[in-house]
């Protein structure tokens, strides 16, 4: 398999504008030896290639390890070039027969434009391997792994034939466009005014040609000036008269700046959700169709990738005073940008509109879109995970009338306690989420009509997991983000078929507080690992049982909901090492203030201890747009970093768009490659220097970054917003001021206090870089044999 896998590294162009290569060992888990981004000369890559030791290791999790790869290794961040449109390509080495399911991490695969081909011996599922494999016909076979040279120049030719027949463009499948959800961005600026009439009869035309209904299109409007406002959601209406009746009624919002980049923003995180109607989970097409009079003030390149991200399909319509270079940079594909001299002049573009719709690509990436959080509702969001595996079939009734129980003596209203219920055997389905139902009165008639799910074999990991990343999240109805406990009651009756350990240790890491009840059949080791803590791990004969524990049960929930923070549902690390970032604000307004400004950072970094492995480092400065001074990863010496910081140019420029900016570092300088350490626990911080209000909206940025666990303290002088720095700050109380510049060092103390306490939050990410074939070798390690 080594020697294979050398072969065909030796076949490829390998530099950073051409080729890229990752491998991947796994067996019950995967093991990343290098990603896409590590080695960028075919020389390093076979070197490493020639060390590869066997990893050993049982069972053999196929599924696991392709879901794996999707969420970490086909990303940005680790090298992954697939939003340029650079073809992905895995090649998967296996050599028996996957102990999990397949079928969704494959299925996942596909549907992000990833080319997989599997290679089995005599001892693999054949088809399984026609299942994971791009095609049927793309699945390999060979006697041994010694015969592996024989298939070599087939794979080579389909590789190239496939990449070939890959859109750039596109790594994405159309789908059946018999539905859509579609949402129209207007823009509601001064500007507009003398055009608005058009812009709202061009809505109503487009609405017209629609098959609107709950299961068919879907339609919300939203306008944005300086901040967006939604005229209504894509769930609001369902037929065609509603929602022609409320585009006729749209008056113009008026207001300045124009920005756009915000506006953007506030769609992905607001609008396309689930609670908002957004059917993107379920492999709806989503579209957003942007009409704009203008250049935006903000910076608009970062939340149009992050549509981009999630496949949403936006089409930019601009007048004369559009920049239609921003209009290409915005649109899903630059061909996607229309043009108009007057919005009287918009009838002239439906045909081509018409034509863009009718093949809308849909791409089924996960989402946890952000909240503003601006209230501390008391109460919990408690979800209840039910065994429905064929093996609880005769104890079901008595689950369901514990869940009953347990709601009974809940306090059940959108401010107090949320209910969640979701029953899973070999896959998860979700009965209802946190957000379905706001009265008691609902859930318990929801429950009473639970019927057994059934199925077989039972995969809590992948359930634990599906929780994480669809229940626990702000669209499903969560308040983690607004510091609301989390409880999860699982009622297991068997024994695990694939790994809960990752998925445990994840939902302990995103604050969840897990009680894991089991019977007589279930694996009492597996419930207290699961559990919050093994002590809360409970156990019961049978199901029948349940009512003995039930007093238990609640006692433990009340005793560790008060335990937990509710601002920070986090845990405080060794503060050993951090990784820092300044964000200063370098508009003309803050010329004069820039040298103490300066002087305030290296005092600062001068209590550090620097060191690759120790304190990091990252300047960034800002106005318009942002712009990094050094990453975290440029310096390794505590001197490096004083001398660049000495040398810091004030920059100029306006207005000042500290949300945009907000939003760059999260994208750009808190990601794996800029040096941040996020994803190995390191605590993150970011420190704001700031001198007035932001032209543009701060909210949604700052939430996504609270999302991350990156600690903000916003420092503020008179001319700037408290109130907007204390949305920014990851606490109100971590806004600091001061009357000018030059009286910083009164804020150093509080400062250090804040960084001494920093706490970490180990959230997955897939952050956007810059970052063409990307090719991925899986290799399960039952394999390469040790030297």
């Amino acid at each position: 398999m080594r020697d294979f896998v050398q072969r065909v590294v030796e076949t490829l162009s390998v530099d950073d504008d051409k080729d890229r290569v990752s491998v991947v060992q796994y067996s019950r888990d995967p093991a990343v030896q290098f990603y896409l981004n590590t080695y960028t000369t075919k020389g390093d890559i076979l070197e490493s290639v020639r060390g590869l030791r066997h990893k050993g290791g049982r069972p053999l999790n196929t599924g696991a390890a392709l879901q794996y790869l999707r969420d970490n290794v086909f990303t940005a961040s680790a090298g992954s070039r697939r939003l340029e449109g650079v073809p992905q390509v895995l090649i998967l080495l296996s050599g028996g027969r996957s102990s999990d399911n397949v079928d969704a991490p494959a299925s996942a695969l596909k549907q992000l434009g990833v080319l997989t081909f599997a290679i089995g011996t005599g001892s693999s599922d054949r088809g399984e391997l026609q299942k994971i494999s791009h095609s049927p016909t793309r699945a390999l076979s060979v006697s041994e792994f010694t015969d592996l040279p024989s298939v070599q120049q087939q794979l080579q030719s389909s590789v190239e034939e496939v990449v070939v027949e890959v859109t750039p463009e596109s790594p994405t499948v159309t789908v059946d466009t018999a539905k859509k959800d579609i949402v129209f961005l207007l823009d509601a600026s001064d500007g507009t005014r003398n055009g608005f009439p058009a812009m709202r009869d061009f809505v109503e035309r487009v609405v017209e040609k629609l098959n609107v209904g709950q299961n068919k299109d879907r339609v919300s409007v939203v306008q944005y000036s300086r901040d967006a406002e939604v005229n209504f959601y894509l769930n609001t209406y369902t037929t065609r008269e509603d929602i022609v009746d409320a585009v006729r009624g749209l008056k113009h919002r008026g207001g300045r700046p124009l920005n756009t980049g915000a506006a953007l923003q506030y769609v992905r995180d607001n609008v396309f959700t689930n609670s908002s109607g957004s059917r993107r989970m379920q492999g709806v097409p989503q579209m957003l169709i942007l009409l704009n009079g203008g250049k935006s003030y903000d910076n608009v390149d970062s939340p149009a990738s992050a549509l981009k991200q999630q496949g949403i399909v936006v089409v930019g319509i601009g007048s004369r005073s559009s920049d239609f270079g921003e209009l290409q940079r915005i649109s899903y594909d630059p061909s996607y940008a229309l043009s108009v001299s007057e919005f009287t002049d918009l009838p002239r573009v439906q045909q081509q509109l018409s034509s863009v719709m009718s093949k809308v690509p849909v791409r089924a990436t996960p989402m946890t879109p952000t909240v503003t959080v601006e209230r501390q509702p008391q109460g919990k969001d408690v979800v209840f995970l039910l065994d429905g595996s064929d093996s609880t079939r005769s104890g079901f009734p008595s689950m369901r009338d514990f869940v009953q129980r347990v709601v009974e003596t809940l306090s059940v209203d959108d401010d107090k306690d949320r209910v969640s219920v979701v029953q899973y055997s070999r896959d998860p389905a979700v009965q209802f989420y946190l957000n379905t139902y706001t009265t008691k009165g609902d859930i318990l008639e929801s429950v009473r009509g639970l019927r057994h799910k059934g199925g077989r074999p039972l995969n809590t990991g992948a359930a634990l997991q599906y929780l994480r990343d669809n229940v626990f999240t702000a669209s499903a109805g969560s308040r983690r983000l607004e510091g609301v406990p989390q409880v999860l009651i699982l009622l297991s009756g068997g024994r695990s078929s694939d790994s809960v350990d990752a998925p445990a240790s994840a939902l302990k890491q995103l604050g969840v507080l897990t009680f894991a009840i089991g019977t007589g059949s279930s694996d009492r080791g597996e419930l207290q690992k699961i559990s919050h803590s093994p002590t809360r791990a409970l156990s019961v004969s049978e199901f029948t049982d349940l009512p003995s524990v039930q007093q238990q049960l609640q006692s433990s929930v009340e005793e560790v909901v008060v335990e937990v923070t509710p601002e920070s549902p986090t845990v405080t690390v060794d503060t050993a090492k951090k990784d820092i970032v300044f964000l200063l604000d370098a508009s003309d307004g803050t010329r004069n203030g820039f040298p103490a400004m300066r002087d305030f950072v290296e005092r600062v970094v001068e209590k550090l201890n620097v060191g690759q492995n120790k304190d990091r480092v990252s300047v960034v400065q800002y106005s318009r747009d942002a712009e990094v001074n050094f990453y975290l990863n440029t310096y390794t010496t505590r001197e490096d970093i004083v001398d660049a910081v000495r040398g810091l140019k004030h920059r100029g420029g306006r207005p000042l768009n500290t949300g945009a900016a907000l939003q760059y570092v999260r994208d750009n300088v808190f990601t794996n490659s800029s040096g941040s350490r996020r994803m190995q626990g390191v605590p993150q911080m970011l420190i704001l220097l700031n001198g007035g209000k932001s032209y543009d909206n701060v909210d949604s940025p700052a939430s996504a970054l609270k999302q991350q666990g990156i600690v903000v303290v916003g420092i503020g002088s008179r001319s700037s917003d408290f109130g907007e720095l204390q949305r920014i700050s990851y606490d109100p109380s971590y806004a600091l001021s001061v009357s000018e510049f030059t009286d910083l060092p009164r804020v150093q103390q509080q400062l250090s206090s804040v960084m001494s306490k920093v706490p970490v939050r180990a959230t997955p990410m897939t952050p956007t870089v810059t970052g063409k074939k990307v090719t991925d070798f899986y290799i399960p390690p039952s394999w390469l044999r040790a030297n």
